[in-house]
Formats: structure tokens, C-alpha cells, sequence
């Protein structure tokens, strides 16, 4: 029998039947011919190709594959992104970052030592990609002209790193609070002066898209946190929540702010909830998932209400006669870009938010602002 008739034996028998018996029936086959290895890696970097042509990209693989597998999956699908991308076209600066940010081989579990234990992992993995749905292409945007891959980190982002880094290191709540609210002025002007040099340029930016991961546990909280980011940030955000992750759609300058202080407000949010903990703890109360949810809640929803209030004042104090209509047809663009990905959403409102204690202490962890009404989160 050649490799390839026993590569397609296999497939015929597991991939598109989910009984255990089907599985190891085709594990036994794989197993019994090591010829048929090369082969059967070779329709894996197919599929990979094939879900990059439906919309996925590599952090959407390994997100969905540790969701729904292990380590050892996640091992694998890292191994058939890198054995694919040589014969892939160029992509851009966000996919081969996302390229350079995949998991070691150090990092995960061990492969399986036995053939059969390996065929079975290999089938498990290609069953879950050739199940995949398509997802909005993230492509649709024009890339600037102006060359980003050469362009070296600017001085305003270097500055809102080094600020969101203090926030992350320090103790007190008060002055990550402080060091937050001056990194979103700083985004803020940032995206002024982008808008500016894109509008004067021979051909100005238009909207672009990255997914970013909302992690279970308490993900709505999460999600909420970074739809409350994003609007701060100029851009709109779309939760897909059966899939771990939102899409944020904003110019490029904006995108990159976005990425890094939402994942800077997680750091310190989950280190202000346990310090928050602790104190319950230290009163007799022992720590609650309703505590964490109502906490994260709150956190989120005075986060945005503190980032959109520093966020208008920068634009504010830089708007002029040149800048309001070019931030006005910025803000069209990115909604018809936005509505264009995902004509269709549903709204959602914040479950599971009712420990009293939790929202005091959340609101307390963001800052003492006044809280506003946040609007819904739009969900693909």
C-alpha cells in the first residue's frame, strides 16, 4: 500500500467520524507504516495553508488548539505553522510577529514516545482544523505606505511602554491609576499625530484589524474591558466569545495602543483583585468566583469612563481647525470598515456582576472617577 493511500485510509477512518473506535483505527494504520510520516505532515501544513485562506491566523490556531486540546497539540500546530511559512507569501508585521510568538518546543509537553500514542495526537489535532469555520479575512485594509517594518519604535510608544510598565511594577493602586491615565494621554496625542501624517500623506492609511485573546476565566468582564480600551482608543471592538477572542478594528497606531494597555489593565487588575482578596479573606469572607466577576466588572467599566475622560482631554488640547474633520473621517472609516467585517452583531449586557463588595472593590482598583453608562459589546 503506498504512504499516500494510507494517509488517506487514515483520514477517511477519524477525521470526519468522532468515535474513539474510528480514531484508533486510523492511529493503528499511521502507526504501522512510519513511510507514511512525511506524508501525513505534509496534508498538516495543507490544512494549516487552508485555514490561513479562511481567515485564521497563527495566534487564532494555537488559541483555539489549547482551548479545545493540550500541550501536546499546541506543540504540534506550532511545529506545522513554522514547517509552513516558508512557502507562505509575506504577510506583514503583525503575522510574523505572531510567527516569532509562537510556543517553544521547551515550553510544552514532551512528545508522545510511542508511534501510536504520536498517529493518535496528529489525527486529534487534524480533526479539530479541518472543522474550522471560516472567519472575517483581516486583510481587507490597505497597509500604509509608509514602510512600518523599517520604521524604528517611536519615541511617543517607548515612552507609553516604559509608563505601563511602572504602572504594572507598583504596589499602589493610586499611582498605576495615575501612570495608566498618562500612558492614554500619551496614546492619545500619539494618534493625533499619526492622523495628521496619514491625512498629508500621498496616500493616507486606511483601517486595519487584529484579533486579541480574551482568556477565560471571566472573560465577558475581560472583553468588556477591552471594548471599553478600544473606544478610548478610536476603534471598535467585536467579541467572538465561542472562540477566546475579539476583533479590534482602528488604524494602525491606534491597534497598537489598544494591544498594549488593555494587556497592561489585566496585569494590574489581576494584581489589585488580589490584594482586594486578601483584605475579604483578612475579614472572615472567603474569596467567591461572583467576588472576581463583580471586581473585573467594575474595573472594567471605571477604566473606560477614566481612559475616554484622558483620552478627550489630549485631543482636546491638540484639536484644531485641521484636525477635526481629519479625526471625524477617521472615526467614519473605521465604523464602515467595522460594519463591512461583521454586518451582523448582537449585543450583550454583563452577567453574573451582583457581589456588591466585588463592584466596590473593582470600581476602587480603577480609580474614584464618576462612573458612566457603558454601551453594549458588539458580538460577531
Amino acid at each position: 500500500m503506498s504512504t499516500s493511500r494510507t494517509v488517506d485510509r487514515a483520514f477517511e477512518t477519524a477525521l470526519y467520524d468522532t468515535a474513539d473506535a474510528a480514531l484508533d483505527g486510523a492511529a493503528s494504520l499511521l502507526a504501522a507504516d512510519p513511510a507514511a510520516d512525511a506524508e501525513l505532515a505534509r496534508r498538516g501544513e495543507e490544512f494549516v495553508a487552508t485555514a490561513w485562506r479562511r481567515g485564521w491566523q497563527p495566534a487564532d490556531l494555537v488559541r483555539i488548539v489549547r482551548r479545545e486540546l493540550d500541550d501536546t497539540h499546541v506543540r504540534l500546530v506550532a511545529e506545522l505553522i513554522r514547517a509552513q511559512a516558508p512557502h507562505d507569501r509575506a504577510r506583514g508585521p503583525r503575522w510574523a510577529a505572531q510567527l516569532d510568538d509562537l510556543p517553544d518546543a521547551d515550553g510544552t509537553a514532551p512528545p508522545r514516545t510511542d508511534r501510536f500514542s504520536h498517529a493518535t495526537a496528529v489525527l486529534e489535532l487534524y480533526r479539530l482544523l479541518v472543522r474550522l469555520p471560516g472567519l472575517e479575512s483581516l486583510e481587507g485594509g490597505q497597509a500604509p505606505r509608509r514602510d512600518r517594518e523599517s520604521r524604528p519604535e517611536s519615541r511617543a510608544l517607548a515612552r507609553i511602554r516604559a509608563l505601563l510598565a511602572k504602572a504594572e511594577a507598583t504596589g499602589y493602586p493610586e499611582e498605576a491609576e495615575a501612570l495608566s491615565a498618562k500612558a492614554q494621554e500619551l496614546m492619545a496625542r500619539h494618534s493625533v499625530d499619526e492622523a495628521l501624517l496619514a491625512a498629508h500623506a500621498p496616500s493616507p492609511d486606511t483601517p486595519g484589524a487584529c484579533r486579541i485573546g480574551v482568556e477565560p476565566p471571566y472573560e465577558q468582564a475581560k472583553a468588556v474591558l477591552l471594548d471599553a480600551v478600544s473606544d478610548a482608543n478610536h476603534c471598535r471592538a467585536v467579541w467572538n466569545e465561542p472562540f477566546g477572542f475579539s476583533t479590534v478594528v482602528g488604524f494602525e497606531a491606534d491597534l497598537e495602543a489598544v494591544e498594549l494597555l488593555y494587556t497592561s489593565l489585566l496585569v494590574q487588575a489581576e494584581a489589585a483583585m488580589t490584594k482586594a482578596e486578601a483584605g475579604q479573606r483578612a475579614g472572615g469572607r472567603k474569596r467567591t468566583k461572583s467576588f472576581r466577576q463583580s471586581f473585573l466588572a467594575a474595573y472594567a467599566h471605571r477604566a473606560g469612563t477614566r481612559l475616554r475622560a484622558a483620552a478627550e482631554a489630549a485631543t482636546g488640547a491638540a484639536a484644531d481647525a485641521d484636525l477635526l474633520p481629519v479625526l471625524a473621517s477617521r472615526e467614519v472609516a473605521v465604523t464602515d470598515r467595522m460594519e463591512r467585517m461583521f454586518p451582523e452583531t448582537t449585543t450583550t449586557r454583563l452577567r453574573g456582576a451582583a457581589d456588591a463588595a466585588g463592584w466596590t472593590e473593582g470600581t476602587r482598583a480603577a480609580d474614584a472617577a464618576r462612573v458612566g453608562r457603558h454601551r453594549p459589546l458588539n458580538r460577531g
